[in-house]
């Protein structure tokens, strides 16, 4: 796709021009992060999944930038930032959106959050002062309830498992993680994937979404990142957990739910609000990406829930030190 391409979706949003070598860069403890900045008001801040990127935000941006200054930052590791050879965990995207919010936006703001991205936000939004986020919205959020995940053996590995097992095993892993990134990262591949039911309408599926997730992908680190980040999904699944996460939350919850999502239970949904009480819910007739494939519905019932929540124009008071 040629680049700075300003397309329309199927329901005749403006979609946000792509760039490749992508919009703006800020320097985060010397890795090179990239974000997308449009529009002038009150700041929001897009954070976007496992495996995607700021642009994925490409139909919600152009409309909320009529009224709001909006942010799309890519997670340390995904999209257009720097694909670190670090041991990554939920703590290092906190720490990273909350320093982002403190040197980039320096507003008080508003959290919204796809998936990984979803629970991203309410990390950072638990650790910061009360007023300084007014509200946080989740699609599709990552995350799970303690009891949801079942509990294994923590037993004191031999010596024998420690030093010899294990590193065969890591090996044999790498490799069959990087030959499996190798071949999901195709074009075609993703297409499939997106195509498998994460998408239920597939109007959006189109070569700008593929490039979005190609380009990045690319990246000679991007199979390493890849498989240090499922070795930690993996490891420490109950390291955080919903209930103690939304415990230390004060602000106001907006839930914008695709029920179809073959990911994530939509039961989910219900039981934050169970859990939550200040939550408002509305449910979708899409997948796992409700902002992309349903851009029409979810932009009007953001638009509508952030006309609630009385902000006003942002005032110079900085994010104070956590």
């Amino acid at each position: 796709m040629p680049p700075s391409v300003v397309a329309e979706s199927s329901q005749g949003l403006q979609q946000l021009p792509f760039k490749p070598e992508g919009y703006n860069y800020w320097t985060w403890r010397g890795h090179k992060i990239h974000y997308v900045e449009e529009g002038e008001g009150f700041p929001v801040v897009l954070i976007h999944g496992f495996g995607t990127s700021a642009f994925h935000w490409r139909y919600n941006i152009p409309e909320l930038a009529k009224n709001y200054k909006v942010y799309a930052l890519d997670l340390l590791g995904f999209g257009w930032s720097e694909k670190a050879q670090i041991d990554y965990d939920a703590l290092i995207w906190r720490d990273q959106l909350v320093d982002f919010l403190k040197e980039i936006v320096k507003q008080h703001t508003v959290l919204v959050g796809n998936g990984l991205g979803g629970f991203t936000t309410l990390l950072a939004a638990a650790e910061l002062p009360a007023e300084q986020v007014k509200g946080v919205t989740l699609l599709n959020s990552a995350g799970q309830f303690g009891d949801d995940i079942t509990t294994t053996d923590t037993s004191e590995e031999t010596a024998l498992r420690k030093f010899i097992v294990r590193p065969v095993e890591e090996i044999f892993q790498r490799v069959v993680v990087g030959l499996a990134f190798w071949l999901s990262m195709r074009p075609a591949q993703i297409e499939a994937q997106l195509k498998s039911g994460v998408y239920r309408n597939h109007s959006n599926v189109d070569d700008y979404l593929l490039n979005s997730i190609a380009i990045p992908a690319a990246d000679p680190n991007a199979g390493e990142v890849y498989y240090r980040l499922l070795r930690q999904l993996i490891s420490n699944p109950r390291k955080y957990t919903l209930e103690s996460v939304l415990s230390q939350l004060s602000c106001r919850l907006l839930l914008l739910w695709g029920d179809l999502d073959p990911w994530v239970d939509h039961a989910k949904a219900n039981r934050i609000k169970e859990f939550y009480p200040n939550t408002s819910l509305v449910n979708l007739q899409a997948g796992h990406y409700p902002h992309d494939e349903v851009p029409l519905l979810v932009n009007k019932a953001l638009l509508d829930w952030l006309s609630t929540l009385g902000l006003s124009e942002p005032s110079l008071r900085t994010v104070p030190e956590i």
